[in-house]
């Protein structure tokens, strides 16, 4: 598992914590939540020892141009199109109710309408679940899998386990 910039997530893991972040395609209303979230906490997540790393769906210029949008520029990310990865790590396709229930409609509301996020074209695997996997030293630590598209990690909790 290959980030843009060559380096392994075996690598970076012994190195440092690793929040490796499976986003959902970046058309999705809950990935560019997600996105500026994470651009929010970035500093204070690596402050406390995690490495953000993303996989996603696209193309890496693609992927580029998105985190540059949301001020996550130079961030290293995994592009797994045919979601290799994301099968590897155990994150299924999403059934009807996790993807389109009520639940995610309120919370597509107010994130995609009230907050600003919007929704965009399909840019990958549109049933794809997501996820978030701290790895250190080769092993996983903590994860956090989505019973929902809507569901909002706990990434400060999440990166407790491996505060060095």
């Amino acid at each position: 598992m290959e980030t843009n910039e060559g380096n392994t997530i075996g690598q970076l893991s012994t190195r440092q914590p690793i929040m490796l972040i499976f986003l959902r395609h970046f058309g999705c209303t809950f990935c560019r939540e997600a996105l500026s979230e994470l651009s929010h906490k970035r500093y204070d997540l690596e402050a406390k020892g995690s490495k953000l790393v993303f996989v996603h769906m696209a193309d890496t210029e693609t992927a580029d141009r998105y985190f540059a949008r949301y001020n996550l520029e130079g961030i290293e990310h995994v592009s797994d199109p045919d979601c290799q990865y994301y099968t590897a790590f155990g994150l299924v396709k999403g059934n009807f109710r996790q993807l389109f229930g009520l639940s995610s409609w309120i919370r597509g509301f107010q994130a995609g309408v009230i907050e600003g996020h919007g929704i965009g074209q399909q840019m990958g695997d549109e049933f794809q679940m997501p996820g978030v996997f701290v790895v250190q030293g080769n092993r996983i630590r903590e994860h956090y899998i989505h019973k929902l598209s809507s569901d909002k990690p706990d990434y400060e909790k999440l990166a407790e386990c491996c505060v060095i």
